[in-house]
Protein backbone atom coordinates (compact mmCIF):
# COMPACT_ATOMS: atom_id res chain seq x y z
CA UNK A 1 0.00 0.00 0.00
CA UNK A 2 1.44 3.79 -0.82
CA UNK A 3 0.91 5.96 2.10
CA UNK A 4 -1.12 6.30 5.21
CA UNK A 5 -3.65 3.93 5.91
CA UNK A 6 -6.59 5.93 5.52
CA UNK A 7 -8.27 4.97 9.11
CA UNK A 8 -5.04 6.45 10.56
CA UNK A 9 -5.47 9.87 9.05
CA UNK A 10 -7.29 12.22 11.04
CA UNK A 11 -10.52 14.46 9.55
CA UNK A 12 -8.62 16.62 8.43
CA UNK A 13 -5.88 14.88 6.72
CA UNK A 14 -8.21 12.56 5.10
CA UNK A 15 -9.86 15.22 3.21
CA UNK A 16 -6.76 16.92 2.32
CA UNK A 17 -5.68 13.47 0.57
CA UNK A 18 -9.08 13.23 -1.19
CA UNK A 19 -8.72 16.68 -2.14
CA UNK A 20 -4.82 16.10 -3.25
CA UNK A 21 -6.05 12.71 -5.41
CA UNK A 22 -8.82 13.93 -6.88
CA UNK A 23 -7.12 16.89 -8.29
CA UNK A 24 -4.31 14.39 -9.68
CA UNK A 25 -6.76 11.99 -11.09
CA UNK A 26 -6.58 13.58 -14.62
CA UNK A 27 -3.33 13.71 -15.57
CA UNK A 28 -2.62 9.99 -14.44
CA UNK A 29 -5.22 8.96 -16.30
CA UNK A 30 -4.18 10.76 -19.37
CA UNK A 31 -0.48 10.43 -18.64
CA UNK A 32 0.55 7.60 -15.97
CA UNK A 33 1.97 4.84 -16.72
CA UNK A 34 -0.31 0.99 -16.11
CA UNK A 35 0.74 1.24 -12.38
CA UNK A 36 0.98 4.45 -11.95
CA UNK A 37 -2.79 4.26 -12.83
CA UNK A 38 -3.43 1.29 -10.73
CA UNK A 39 -2.22 2.39 -7.64
CA UNK A 40 -4.21 5.72 -8.01
CA UNK A 41 -7.57 3.47 -8.60
CA UNK A 42 -6.35 1.79 -5.40
CA UNK A 43 -5.06 4.80 -3.09
CA UNK A 44 -8.43 6.24 -4.28
CA UNK A 45 -10.95 3.74 -3.22
CA UNK A 46 -9.13 3.20 -0.03
CA UNK A 47 -9.54 7.04 0.79
CA UNK A 48 -13.34 7.12 -0.54
CA UNK A 49 -14.15 3.98 1.55
CA UNK A 50 -13.09 5.47 4.78
CA UNK A 51 -14.97 8.78 3.61
CA UNK A 52 -17.77 6.81 3.15
CA UNK A 53 -16.98 4.63 6.56
CA UNK A 54 -16.76 7.71 8.62
CA UNK A 55 -19.69 9.78 6.58
CA UNK A 56 -22.79 6.95 6.20
CA UNK A 57 -25.41 9.42 6.79
CA UNK A 58 -23.58 12.42 4.65
CA UNK A 59 -25.68 15.04 2.76
CA UNK A 60 -26.94 13.96 -0.84
CA UNK A 61 -28.17 15.94 -3.25
CA UNK A 62 -30.82 14.98 -5.37
CA UNK A 63 -29.95 16.52 -8.59
CA UNK A 64 -26.83 13.67 -7.95
CA UNK A 65 -29.09 10.87 -8.16
CA UNK A 66 -30.58 8.71 -11.12
CA UNK A 67 -33.80 10.20 -9.94
CA UNK A 68 -32.67 14.12 -10.31
CA UNK A 69 -30.47 13.30 -13.06
CA UNK A 70 -33.57 12.22 -15.07
CA UNK A 71 -35.80 15.14 -13.95
CA UNK A 72 -33.04 17.56 -15.17
CA UNK A 73 -33.52 16.19 -18.42
CA UNK A 74 -37.09 16.10 -18.77
CA UNK A 75 -36.81 20.04 -17.17
CA UNK A 76 -34.16 20.16 -20.12
CA UNK A 77 -36.29 19.53 -23.66
CA UNK A 78 -39.51 21.67 -22.03
CA UNK A 79 -37.47 24.50 -21.36
CA UNK A 80 -37.71 25.96 -24.43
CA UNK A 81 -41.23 25.34 -25.08
CA UNK A 82 -41.75 26.91 -21.53
CA UNK A 83 -39.64 29.95 -22.95
CA UNK A 84 -42.18 30.70 -26.32
CA UNK A 85 -39.42 29.95 -28.42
Amino acid sequence: MTGVDPSRLDDQQLMKELETIHRTRHDTLLYGSNDALRTHNERMAQLEGEYLRRNPRRLVSAGRTREGARDRRCGEAAAPEASGT
